[in-house]
């Protein structure tokens, strides 16, 4: 698949370099040459000096024979402009990263898709949905549905003393089939594990099961669910005010923003939210917003070292549950190791939404879910595709991947060695990353 990315900023170079581990035929056009140059030689990319959002740059850079335009410049403007030109040069499909809802709102689909964008990118309100989804599943790292929640993927750091610990992968799955064991996050790296690897202490541990399974789950891996209902956020960001616009109605919200400007701001954007002026990183603001109250701490600030450790001081200041926004990718796995809940970052969101296209451009029902060094898809299996030909164990399928689940006849079910993998099922499939481009391969 040809695809052009215009804008080579942090979302642009991101999807760039994860494109490129896929072995797709990538372009990226930026106007900034010393940038480009960087990417050009450590990746493999072409790379086009020259605006994004003019004809002739996309004339060049062969945007008119691209299956796929993504424009994430940091201007929706300039984003929405350059879809425009390469929907006109030709472009099969068009992508925009945008930083108003509006877009996303279904009354203006058939406006946006007139000026030639043909799906739109909103990482703050992917941001926003996963936090979401961390305050509701307090216990887990991570929380991934299929299907409305027939399959449900969950991380769960281990601790001592969890009743799973110490236990082979063979044991455990001999005792409880309810659930399939799909990775092992240990020590900054991402393992697909097999059945003489234990289950220890620091693991984040990803299970596939079914939503009847999840308060065994939760007994097995030692952890308590709270119910959240106060939360403050650190950071008046667009990720801030999208949180409290999507779930104003579940939860309470305080947000403590540092910028004077930004706070005089808030109350017209989020009016069922109490705003606080001052520094969250000073535990004697933290103790005037009522810290001791709050059930849910939540740092949005753009500093990722900042939301880190602000975590770590709601955590021993007694707050249940924390969520930190770290752009910086490089930190997350050091982030992942400390005590501070959930992590969420804006570039691996896109890219989910990016590798979603990719995957299944037919289909909106596909998903996917890109982590710091591994990536999880929905895949469909079509008819006479390899997947089907046998039954699982009998494959021989790559040691970077395992399938966990899938959904047949809009029923889950977990995948043993004596599935028999059917034409149409949707399967879920954890892999390292780089890999998913030809393991989509296996079932086309």
């Amino acid at each position: 698949m040809k695809i052009v990315i215009a804008g080579a900023g942090e979302v642009g170079s991101h999807l760039a370099k994860l494109l490129s581990n896929e072995e797709q035929d990538i372009t990226l056009i930026d106007a900034d040459a010393e940038r480009l140059s960087m990417l050009d030689a450590n990746y493999n990319l072409m790379t086009y000096t020259g605006n994004p959002t003019s004809f002739f740059s996309q004339r060049e850079a062969g945007v008119a024979r691209c299956d796929l335009f993504i424009a994430v410049t940091p201007y929706e403007s300039n984003n929405i402009v350059a879809c425009s030109i390469a929907k006109s040069l030709g472009a099969k499909r068009t992508v925009a990263r945008i930083d108003s809802y509006d877009f996303m709102n279904p009354e203006n689909t058939a406006l946006v898709k007139q000026m030639g964008v043909d799906r739109v990118i909103y990482p703050e309100h992917y941001a926003a949905q996963e936090i979401i989804m961390a305050l509701r599943h307090t216990w887990a790292r991570n929380w991934f549905e299929l299907h409305d929640g027939q399959i449900i993927l969950v991380g769960v750091k281990l601790r001592k003393g969890a009743p799973i610990e110490g236990m082979k992968l063979r044991d455990f799955a001999y005792s409880n089939r309810n659930f399939h064991v799909s990775a092992i996050k240990r020590n900054h790296e991402t393992i697909i594990p097999r059945g003489d690897h234990s289950l220890e202490d620091g693991d984040t541990v990803y299970f596939t099961t079914t939503r009847d399974n999840i308060d065994e789950l939760i007994e097995l891996t030692g952890k308590t669910q709270h119910q959240i209902k106060r939360v403050l956020i650190m950071g008046g960001s667009n990720i801030a005010v999208r949180l409290v616009k999507s779930a104003h109605e579940e939860f309470r919200f305080k947000i403590i923003e540092n910028d004077l400007e930004i706070c005089r701001k808030l109350p017209q954007k989020c009016p069922d939210c109490d705003i606080i002026h001052g520094d969250a990183r000073e535990i004697e603001v933290l103790n005037d917003a009522g810290i001791s109250d709050i059930d849910a701490f939540v740092a949005l600030t753009p500093s990722s070292e900042t939301n880190i450790f602000t975590c770590l001081t709601a955590k021993e200041l007694g707050v249940k549950k924390t969520v930190a926004n770290v752009e910086n990718i490089q930190f997350i796995a050091q982030a992942e190791n400390l005590n501070i809940g959930t992590v969420i970052n804006k570039k691996l969101l896109a890219s989910s939404t990016i590798f979603q296209l990719l995957l299944d451009a037919d289909s909106s029902t596909a998903k996917c879910l890109a982590l710091a060094d591994a990536e999880v898809a929905e895949l469909e299996a079509k008819v006479d595709s390899k997947i089907t030909r046998h039954p699982v164990k009998d494959l021989n399928l790559p040691h970077n991947l395992t399938l966990a689940g899938l959904i047949r006849n809009d029923e889950g079910m977990l995948i043993t060695g004596n599935t028999h993998i059917q034409a149409g099922d949707r399967v879920l499939v954890f892999c390292l990353s780089g890999s998913l481009n030809k393991i989509e391969r296996l079932f086309s």
